[in-house]
């Protein structure tokens, strides 16, 4: 029950941020900004989505689980890097929503949406 409900929390917020993604403008500069590789960042609104709906519909939610964790882990990772390089460009997270620079609390919110995700894969 509690790996179900995580679940579907943390799908709800990979679908936020991939349809925020999508519907704006600003999401593409801000991505390159903040660091994504080219060739991926296209891909990154697409994931999420398909992530999302996964943990929403319980499709396989331990296998999707772990695919969040990796997402989120490299987004962490990069925004800990960027930090740690004393570069705060805007966060890319949810699009165009999301214009504040990057800061410690934004690598502090991914690593409870971490923690969702392993309760997820254990729940």
């Amino acid at each position: 029950m509690v790996g179900t409900v995580a679940g579907v929390l943390l799908g709800a917020v990979f679908l936020v941020a991939g349809a925020s993604k999508l519907a704006s403008r600003t999401w593409p500069a801000q991505a390159a900004a903040l660091g994504a590789p080219a060739g991926v960042a296209p891909a990154i609104p697409w994931l999420e989505l398909v992530i999302g709906a996964g943990l929403v519909a319980q499709l396989a939610p331990r296998v999707v689980g772990v695919a969040a964790v990796l997402l989120l882990g490299a987004f962490t990772v990069l925004l800990g890097l960027r930090l740690s390089q004393g570069r705060r460009p805007p966060c890319a997270c949810f699009g165009g929503r999301t214009p504040k620079p990057i800061s410690w609390l934004s690598v502090a919110r991914n690593l409870a949406l971490l923690a969702v995700a392993l309760v997820v894969i254990l729940g």
